[in-house]
C-alpha cells in the first residue's frame, strides 16, 4: 500500500511522512522542486505541483492513498489523475473556515471549499481535516518582531484564540491515513485551550527564558508587519480571527484526545518545540 504525501517539506506535511515512515508505511514525498526542498535522504521522492497536472502521473503511480493539501486551481486535474491512477483514500488537510455560512466571502473558506467540494464530487473516498488557528501562525505573526526588538505589537491582545500544534495535526492525518473507521468523515481540530494572545507571547518568554515587551497596535500596523512575511489574503485572515476572537472565544475540539488516545499539545508544548524558531 503505498502512500502519497503532498507538501512533505512544510509544517503539517513533513510530520505526516514522519509518521507514516514510523508506522511502517510505503510512502513517496512529492515536492515543486526536490532537488532544493528539504527532505529525508533516501525518501522515495517525485517532482510534482498540483496546479501542473501534467506532472501528477508519476507521483501517483501505483498509490492507494493520498495526502494532500488545498490547491484550488489544480484540483480538478488532481483528481482526474488519482482516479485514473487507482487512487482510493485522500486525506485533506482543509480549514474550520469551511463551516463559514458565506465562504465566497472568504478567501480561506472558498479555498478550501472548492476542493472539498470537487472531492466530494469524485470517485475518490477522503477524510477532511479541518485545523482552526495553528500555533506555526505565531512565526508569520511575532517572529520577527521578538527577534529584532523583544516585543509584540498586537491590535487585539486579549482576544483569544486555540492554536493547535502542526504535530497533532500530522498524527490525525497519519491516522485517517491507516485505520479505515475514518474514511467519509470531517474533523474539526483545535488546541486544547483557548488562550489569549498575551498568554501566548508569555509563553513564548517562557521558552525562551526571557520576557518580551507587549505593545499595543493598531490593525493596520498590524497588517502592515503581517504583509511583509504572509500574502495579503493570509494576512487578513489572522487580523479577521483575531478580531472575532477578542469578543468570541473560539470552540476547542477534543478531537485529538477523542480519536488518538492522548491529549492535545498545549501552545506552551509548541513555544518549547519551536524556541530556536524565536532566537
Amino acid at each position: 500500500m503505498l502512500t502519497v504525501v503532498f507538501g512533505a517539506s512544510g509544517n503539517v506535511g513533513r510530520h505526516v511522512a514522519a509518521g507514516l515512515n514510523s508506522a511502517g508505511a510505503h510512502v513517496r514525498l512529492t515536492s515543486r522542486n526536490p532537488d532544493t526542498a528539504p527532505l529525508p535522504p533516501g525518501a522515495d521522492v517525485v517532482a510534482a505541483d498540483l496546479e501542473h497536472p501534467a506532472t501528477l502521473a508519476s507521483a501517483l503511480e501505483g498509490a492507494n492513498k493520498v495526502f494532500l493539501y488545498a490547491r484550488p486551481a489544480g484540483i480538478d486535474g488532481f483528481v482526474r489523475a488519482a482516479e485514473s491512477a487507482g487512487v482510493q483514500h485522500v486525506v485533506l488537510l482543509s480549514s474550520v473556515a469551511v463551516l463559514d455560512l458565506d465562504p465566497s466571502t472568504n478567501p480561506t473558506a472558498w479555498m478550501h471549499t472548492q476542493v472539498e467540494s470537487a472531492l466530494e464530487a469524485s470517485d475518490l473516498e477522503w477524510t477532511f481535516i479541518r485545523p482552526g488557528m495553528f500555533a506555526t501562525n505565531t512565526l508569520w505573526s511575532w517572529q520577527r518582531s521578538v527577534r529584532d526588538v523583544g516585543a509584540v505589537r498586537l491590535p487585539y491582545p486579549d482576544a483569544r484564540t486555540a492554536p493547535v500544534h502542526e504535530k497533532d495535526v500530522a498524527a490525525l492525518a497519519v491516522a485517517a491515513l491507516t485505520e479505515p473507521y475514518h474514511r467519509g468523515r470531517a474533523y474539526v481540530v483545535s488546541g486544547p485551550e483557548a488562550l489569549t494572545l498575551r498568554s501566548q507571547v508569555q509563553h513564548i518568554g517562557e521558552a525562551l527564558g526571557r520576557d518580551i515587551a507587549i505593545e499595543e497596535s493598531s490593525v493596520d500596523q498590524a497588517r502592515a508587519e503581517l504583509v511583509a512575511t504572509v500574502p495579503p489574503f493570509v494576512a487578513d485572515a489572522i487580523l479577521e480571527g483575531w478580531q472575532a476572537a477578542a469578543t468570541t472565544p473560539p470552540p476547542v475540539s477534543t478531537t485529538i484526545a477523542d480519536i488518538l488516545g492522548c491529549p492535545a499539545r498545549t501552545f506552551a508544548q509548541w513555544a518549547l518545540d519551536h524556541e530556536a524558531d524565536f532566537r
